[in-house]
């Protein structure tokens, strides 16, 4: 990941005293000025005083005295605490160097509060699970597995929502949207900008989840704090292009209702076991396979092509994730409607996109050509910023 290895600010000025002498560098006189004293009454005539004036004139030959605080020295000494080696990921080459600790030693907003009560509520529904079992309740589950994580989560939100990997009629698009709001991991608009911000800065210190800062982290801990991945980048000022649809405005704000309608409807069908296996079990399951792409899909796994980040091709993460184990391919042509580009790499999202196709119901699908894999290969050219590919 590209570590932070931007030069010091400029040095900070403050008329403060007292005065220390730091060691000179190269025809520069550096004085340090210790923070604790900007919080003193210690006189600040001091900076006129005779001695000081007499230092100044002393070093006249030389270029002017910068005179920087302690904050700065601080600020230089962050990137080496940034890339501090906290170990290797199990069975991987991964290091993590920015460990972050996502429930201790922070303040929670409701934001925060609420997606941890949400996530542990599902959890806690599963231990139900094997006292509530019953053929119907599993087919709910499978059933809702199939709608809400392939038609929702990696067909709707990820490749058509995300990457604009193909277009469907406005009714079907929505359709297929909706579905992935019932899978509990957010209204349309804040999956897709989490997303591209995903790719914008994969790997590196502003990546919304990365395993460099720990495996559990990019897997789900990164959901719980919401304003340390604002404040590195920024709010979702980058899915314009949903924003300025009502539909999507309209699921932003009553998300929360279509799911909690989905329960009462379940519990109403088959009573507790349909919302035991059909709300607990499946939306757990749907989680960790989503979050598995984030996590596994950066630290276990083959990397045919050099995208510059931690993806990698893992087939097992496919099977489960209707082909988005195939993250390496994804992220060498994140336009591809296509992950698995091999004919035996299984990817079930394709295989609808391709029947969609074939009915006439999609259009516009892209997928690299020939020519754009072999550049990739020669690394002739970054397809990681590419926004068009081969029409069928």
């Amino acid at each position: 990941m590209a570590l932070i290895t931007s030069p010091l600010s400029n040095p900070k000025l403050y008329n403060f005293s007292p005065l220390r002498r730091r060691t000179q560098r190269s025809g520069l006189a550096v004085f340090v000025i210790p923070r604790a004293i900007s919080n003193t009454s210690a006189p600040k005539t001091f900076l006129l005083a005779p001695e000081f004036s007499i230092r100044l004139r002393h070093n006249a030959d030389r270029r002017a005295p910068a005179i920087v605080t302690t904050a700065a020295l601080e600020e230089a000494a962050e990137p080496a605490a940034a890339t501090a080696n906290c170990g290797r990921i199990l069975l991987s080459d991964v290091v993590v160097n920015r460990k972050r600790s996502v429930f201790w030693g922070r303040r929670w907003n409701s934001r925060d509060v609420a997606t941890a009560g949400v996530v542990l509520a599902m959890h806690c529904v599963c231990f139900f699970a094997p006292f509530q079992f019953n053929w119907g309740a599993v087919s709910v589950a499978t059933a809702l597995y199939v709608v809400t994580g392939l038609f929702g989560i990696t067909l709707s939100f990820h490749r058509n929502l995300s990457h604009r990997s193909f277009k469907l009629p406005k009714w079907l698009e929505y359709t297929f949207a909706y579905c992935g709001a019932l899978a509990l991991q957010g209204n349309p608009i804040d999956w897709v900008s989490t997303h591209r911000y995903h790719h914008q800065f994969c790997d590196s210190e502003r990546d919304p989840h990365s395993p460099t800062e720990g495996f559990w982290f990019s897997h789900m801990s990164w959901l719980f704090d919401t304003s340390y991945m604002i404040e590195r980048c920024g709010g979702t000022n980058n899915v314009g292009d949903l924003q300025k649809q009502p539909f999507y405005r309209f699921l932003a704000k009553t998300y929360v209702f279509h799911p909690i309608a989905l329960a009462i409807l379940l519990y109403a069908s088959g009573g507790f076991p349909f919302l035991v296996w059909g709300m607990g079990v499946r939306t757990v399951w749907v989680y960790h396979i989503t979050w598995l792409v984030n996590s596994a899909c950066h630290v276990w796994g083959r990397q045919p092509w050099n995208t510059g980040d931690l993806s990698r091709n893992n087939w097992w993460v496919a099977l489960l994730a209707f082909g988005e184990g195939w993250h390496n391919n994804h992220h060498a042509f994140e336009y591809s409607a296509r992950h698995g580009l091999e004919w035996w790499q299984f990817d079930m999202t394709w295989y609808v996109v391709k029947f969609l196709q074939f009915v006439g119901l999609a259009t516009d699908v892209k997928f690299p050509t020939d020519v754009q894999k072999q550049r990739m290969v020669l690394n002739e050219g970054s397809f990681a910023a590419e926004t068009v590919g081969f029409v069928v």
